[in-house]
């Protein structure tokens, strides 16, 4: 199983987007999948259902940061190479799916949305993108990951 495949099927399983890829990605990062699901939780629904920066994206650039950050906050060269593997993955992202903002992904207008998340119903699943777009971010990371030697 691809790691797309294991971010969607997470999703599908009942984890919020971010938390399915960075949990996808919990051996890689050394990360524990308790602690995973807990500082990705807020992430889902574009940060907290307000359909900002998409989770999955989130969630790709937690488990990259955990791989990649700067040891040493001041190094402004390695603080510059690490912004720019977070933006090439944006890139890739925003590339095979036209966004990387969650509302423009789902087709919504700007605006305050409710903190309630929808059932996962058939029919949420039926008429939302979400599935795919964990599949593709997880994806993107593991093919950026081998690319970098990281997987």
């Amino acid at each position: 199983m691809t790691k797309g495949e294991e971010a969607k099927e997470s999703f599908l399983g009942g984890l919020n987007c971010a938390q399915a890829v960075l949990c996808t990605f919990c051996k890689e990062t050394g990360l524990d999948e308790k602690t995973a699901l807990a500082v990705s939780a807020c992430f889902g629904g574009g940060l907290g259902r307000q359909r900002e920066v998409c989770g999955a994206v989130s969630g790709m650039c937690m488990a990259l940061s955990l791989l990649y950050a700067p040891k040493d906050p001041s190094n402004q060269a390695e603080k510059g190479a690490f912004y720019a593997r977070i933006q090439e993955v944006c890139n890739r992202f925003k590339k095979e799916n036209g966004s990387i903002i969650c509302r423009e992904l789902l087709g919504l207008p700007a605006g305050p949305s409710v903190p309630q998340p929808q059932a996962r119903t058939p029919q949420y699943y039926d008429h939302r993108p979400c599935a795919d777009k964990v599949k593709s971010a997880a994806a993107i990371l593991q093919a950026y990951l081998q690319e970098n030697h990281k997987n």
